[in-house]
């Protein structure tokens, strides 16, 4: 057990947070929380590589111990152009862990990619459809929302949980005594204890981890006993991974409930993380069902608040929010379609649709110069 708690994570997932560089960002033990687990698929993609040397980007590595990145992939012209990684052996030795890195808030993107499947697989009719035929959300503010307006962030849900509350995170719940951590307590427990009789507030953009939850459990909800074949359909069949890919549940312990909650938390193998860029972009445009999805999601992506222009990460260095996805980079022509996707420590995925150019980085902590190495080589 000592050698888990050695490499665990502390949750804190709000893009927003500023991460110390004296604290650990590893998520929950894997083995306390697996969840979803889809296996590897022999046709996975065997990436091409041209490689090339990047000062800036080696100089961040040779600096690790105080600007935090472990893993940095630049893919363009169908190709791996730069490739550099500095991963702790506690990772890549570990066999439970063995070498997957966690998403943070990425997952929420992720959750949103999961869902587009199940409307295109049929579980779920539309992004317009209301969550009105689920139990578990009934006489809480989630019910009747508009499965668009949470995909966007506007939950109505301020009041409780999310940015707008101002309490330092993303995930924290108001609560009489104490405020709790929603990503580990579960959606029974969450809806039972905090949110049964409450009201939704005026549909504003508030970015909560509680808001992807009830999305994510909702889709699980919809596809009942497929959800396995749901997550085994889009990450091992259609985006073809090389190693295993998991979600996380939300609590330890859940034999007591018959819902057992999932959470946005994604692990995957750093090259994985670029395969599923990689087949979203090629969705896009190859006009899949899954790239009508996205496209829509842009085409209704929504302002954000004024103050999250900081060039220290795409989640906060951007205008605009649709389907779970950051959009409308500052300093970048405003017609560049570009997918940003964003966790806590400095993990980023940038998919530029235009130049279809993709740059994945994973960070210990988010020290690194995010300007030099990520905004300025999407903006060329």
């Amino acid at each position: 057990m000592k050698k888990f708690l050695l490499i665990t994570f502390i949750l804190i997932l709000s893009t927003s947070a500023h991460a110390n560089k004296n604290k650990n960002t590893w998520d929950y033990p894997l083995r306390d929380y697996e969840g979803w687990v889809v296996k590897g698929s022999e046709n996975h993609h065997k990436f091409k590589s041209n490689l090339r040397q990047d000062k800036n980007v080696l100089k961040e590595f040779k600096n690790n111990k105080n600007t935090g990145i472990i893993s940095y992939l630049l893919f363009e012209n169908d190709q791996i152009v730069v490739d550099e990684f500095d991963i702790p052996y506690s990772v890549q030795g570990d066999k439970i862990i063995n070498g997957m890195l966690p998403s943070h808030s990425m997952g929420k993107s992720l959750v949103s990619y999961v869902t587009g499947h199940a409307i295109c697989e049929g579980y779920v009719d539309s992004i317009n459809i209301k969550l009105n035929d689920w139990p578990l959300i009934k006489d809480t503010l989630y019910e009747d929302s508009v499965l668009l307006d949470l995909l966007n962030m506007k939950g109505g849900d301020q009041k409780w949980v999310g940015e707008r509350r101002n309490v330092g995170s993303d995930n924290r719940i108001k609560g009489e005594k104490k405020e709790e951590n929603v990503n580990v307590i579960g959606l029974v427990k969450v809806m039972n204890k905090y949110l049964r009789g409450t009201k939704k507030s005026k549909l504003i953009y508030n970015y909560s981890a509680l808001t992807t939850n009830v999305i994510m459990n909702y889709v699980k909800f919809k596809a009942g006993d497929d959800w396995d074949k749901l997550l085994h359909k889009v990450f091992n069949e259609h985006v073809g991974v090389k190693n295993k890919v998991q979600f996380q549940k939300s609590r330890k312990y859940l034999k007591y409930e018959d819902f057992v909650s999932a959470r946005y938390s994604f692990y995957a193998n750093r090259y994985d993380y670029l395969r599923i860029a990689k087949t979203m972009m090629e969705d896009w445009h190859n006009d899949t069902c899954a790239g009508k999805y996205l496209k829509t999601i842009y085409e209704n992506r929504i302002k954000k608040k004024d103050n999250t222009k900081h060039p220290t990460d795409v989640g906060l260095y951007t205008k605009s929010y649709g389907g779970q996805i950051h959009f409308d980079i500052f300093g970048i022509d405003k017609k560049r379609k570009i997918l940003g996707l964003s966790g806590f420590a400095g993990q980023q995925i940038l998919i530029d649709l235009d130049n279809k150019r993709i740059i994945v980085v994973s960070s210990l902590y988010r020290n690194y110069n995010w300007k030099k190495i990520v905004h300025s080589v999407i903006k060329d």
